[in-house]
């Protein structure tokens, strides 16, 4: 789950509507549901690299949205087949329940935006070439902050490690195994910057942004007890274990972030 987290500032619409100014207190999420597009557009568009950090005064490109006007004789099918989409995905983007009955002059938004994250997988993974451009950028960590240390989310044993993985993948934090619902508590004192299950393949995801320019992210859980914006203390109960996102066994994904460099968590934990 990577950059799994972030702090978005609000947006100011410019002139054209394409491009939107972020602002304190919006995120990438908020600015998607006022833009009316689907996070991952909205992602894919910027090349935002987890955390999905955004800041304020930058610039997003919201992406333009392709119609078209439904005909006689048109079926949700035959127009999926026509634009090379599946026919899960027009329902979606259009909110179409079954048995999907579409009227002549009726218009749909037909945009191919189901397509994968780049640093984005089921377990925060992602193409070693991916990770690598995105980590040219290398962020330093200040000597004086390498000391830094988190309280152990869950107990539990490490059936991934952070790095390049066996597949050639890419992990950007550890996955612990534990039984589902064993709590998961808060790595140290902080703000959920983002709680919900908007980002695919993470399933139920926890952000907590921490003093410092330090993030850690809670992933793959199955019940969430926090909400944006809430402060939290150390240890305290934020989510329990679950297999939300697509993994295949109870576990948590975490990470440890300083800015939005990850950081092998294993190094970090007291």
């Amino acid at each position: 789950m990577r950059k799994l987290f972030l702090i978005l500032p609000i947006l100011f619409i410019c002139g054209c509507t394409q491009t939107v100014r972020v602002r304190k207190g919006d995120t990438i999420y908020s600015i998607s549901r006022q833009q009316n597009v689907p996070v991952r557009a909205l992602i894919l568009e910027n090349k935002i690299t987890s955390p999905y950090i955004i800041k304020i005064g930058q610039r997003l490109k919201i992406p333009t949205q392709k119609t078209y006007t439904v005909r006689r004789g048109d079926t949700i099918y035959s127009i999926a087949r026509k634009y090379d989409l599946s026919v899960n995905q027009v329902a979606r983007q259009n909110k179409l329940k079954s048995p999907y009955t579409l009227k002549p002059g009726q218009k749909l938004v037909l945009q191919s935006w189901d397509g994968s994250i780049s640093e984005t997988g089921s377990d925060n993974i992602s193409s070693p070439k991916t990770t690598s451009s995105v980590r040219k950028k290398d962020i330093t960590v200040p000597s004086d902050a390498k000391n830094k240390r988190f309280v152990r989310p869950v107990q539990g044993k490490v059936i991934q490690k952070f790095g390049v993985t066996s597949t050639g993948k890419y992990n950007d934090g550890i996955n612990i195994a534990a039984p589902k619902g064993t709590p998961v508590l808060a790595a140290d004192k902080g703000t959920v910057a983002y709680a919900g299950n908007d980002l695919k393949g993470y399933g139920n995801l926890v952000l907590v942004r921490h003093d410092g320019g330090w993030f850690t992210a809670y992933a793959h859980a199955d019940k969430i007890n926090v909400k944006k914006g809430d402060i939290i203390s150390v240890r305290q109960k934020i989510a329990t274990v679950g297999k939300s996102g697509g993994v295949k066994q109870p576990q948590l994904h975490f990470e440890v972030r300083y800015k939005s460099k990850p950081l092998d968590p294993s190094t970090y934990l007291r």
